[in-house]
């Protein structure tokens, strides 16, 4: 690769436009051998940049912030569903011997997450699972992992998503378990977590297989999603009102919870991503890499010709690297939105992930959405590299590790993402380099 830079640019002219949150965290010294050289100050901005796709087996979903419970169904990515699974355990076992059984309902706390069209109606089957929620293997349940139920509904509710402005779902659960439950805590046949768990395995929230709309976010948290058991007690003139709740299990280890995040018929490019370590270039995917947090789908990127820096006659120090990488027109929209950032994170040749990248080893490098001339459609990912890059140009050996582009609650969302290729005659992939250069023989 022989022309390695494109741009030469004065000295003054890049004082004046970087700032020092972007140089990366090298000390460059500048000696008596830099201070004597001619100095120069190029940019180089078509150094080569690989892009493709991967994807992961599996993720963890046990460990994720939300329970996700929607469908809908994607041009590009197919039919994106997500259930919830979980284990409940009461916060008493105790019931007046007086009290007569009332209802049973299950209320769901909306956290303010969605994904895709809340105008179309949603419906939550609630199931009653039936064998006991381990990890086949480990302590985690992965996005692919299944669960046992009924096949009847213990409840169910079809809602317009509000996610924003309503608190809370209520589904009325049915009453022959609400009964049954009352019963055995009152007659203290149950005086136990084991001894409920044992009874009581959990629910399934699942969407309706007819369902295309959105998927939606409830909170986890014990003071905010709950079954609450309700039951009265006759008084001299009234009857007092009470209840019992039935919080989400997520204080045992494992906790018993987990959602499932399963995508079918995608784009034809996608449908071979049957093993992590296939990465479908972007040559081969109209010019186009992917990302879907949730399913593990994730933009991949290397810089396998970094070191023909060195061909540049002289010697010199990176100053900046800042890559630009754009969402393609037409893959987004209000229903599809782009999040403002993306986080960074290194997978080995295998494609296993081994770290987030990070500034110092401390603050996550994050691509950052430039909306500048968004009123032109012209918005991009823009991600300083600086230590990165000069630490693959430092490296002994040739490293074949890469980049991945994910959200950084990949594990919590279904956000979906397609930005333009190392080739893509919109606006290719691009790494801009600024580099200062002194040379001592002159």
């Amino acid at each position: 690769m022989k022309h390695i830079f494109g741009l030469l640019c004065p000295l003054y002219l890049f004082l004046a436009s970087c700032s020092s949150e972007n140089y990366n965290s090298s000390e460059f010294l500048a000696g008596e051998a830099f201070t004597d050289s001619n100095l120069r100050v190029v940019l180089l901005d078509t150094l080569s940049v690989e892009t493709s796709t991967m994807k992961f087996d599996s993720i963890i979903t046990s460990q994720s912030s939300r329970m996700l419970v929607g469908k809908y169904t994607d041009s590009i990515f197919g039919t994106i569903k997500a259930s919830s699974y979980v284990g409940m355990v009461p916060s008493t076992f105790t019931i007046d011997s007086e009290a007569e059984y009332d209802s049973i309902v299950l209320y769901l706390h909306l956290d303010k997450y969605y994904y895709n069209d809340t105008l179309q109606t949603n419906t939550i089957h609630v199931k009653q699972i039936t064998k006991t929620l381990k990890p086949q293997e480990g302590d985690d349940f992965y996005n692919t992992a299944t669960a046992e139920y009924d096949s009847e509904d213990i409840g169910t509710l079809s809602y317009l998503p509000r996610p924003l402005a309503s608190d809370s779902l209520e589904i009325r659960i049915s009453d022959d378990l609400g009964t049954d439950i009352f019963t055995k805590l009152q007659e203290k046949t149950i005086t136990s977590s084991d001894q409920f768990k044992d009874y009581f395995k959990g629910v399934a929230l699942l969407p309706d297989e007819t369902d295309n709309g959105s998927i939606i976010g409830f909170s986890k948290s014990t003071t905010a999603s709950f079954m609450r058991l309700y039951f009265s007690t006759a008084e001299e003139n009234s009857r007092e009102q009470d209840y019992l709740d039935i919080d989400l299990d997520l204080s045992s280890s494992p906790a018993p919870f987990f959602n499932q995040i399963l995508a079918e018929n995608p784009i034809a490019p996608l449908q071979t991503l049957v093993d992590k370590e296939i990465n479908l270039s972007s040559s081969a995917s109209n010019d186009q890499s992917f990302i879907q947090s949730g399913i593990g789908i994730a933009s991949r990127i290397q810089f396998p010709h970094i070191k023909s820096i060195y061909d540049i006659t002289g010697k010199g120090t990176i100053l900046d690297a800042v890559l630009k990488i754009k969402p393609s027109n037409g893959t987004y929209d209000h229903k599809l939105v782009l999040r403002d950032t993306l986080s960074l994170y290194v997978v080995d040749r295998n494609n296993d992930l081994t770290e987030q990248l990070l500034y110092a080893e401390i603050t996550p490098v994050t691509g950052i959405l430039n909306r500048d001339n968004e009123e032109f459609n012209d918005i991009y990912y823009e991600i300083s590299l600086g230590s990165y890059i000069e630490k693959l140009l430092l490296a002994e050996r040739e490293t074949e590790e890469a980049l991945i582009l994910l959200p950084d609650d990949y594990d919590s969302t279904v956000d979906r993402f397609v930005l333009n290729g190392m080739d893509n005659s919109d606006f290719s992939v691009v790494l801009e380099v600024t580099y200062a250069i002194y040379d001592e023989d002159e």
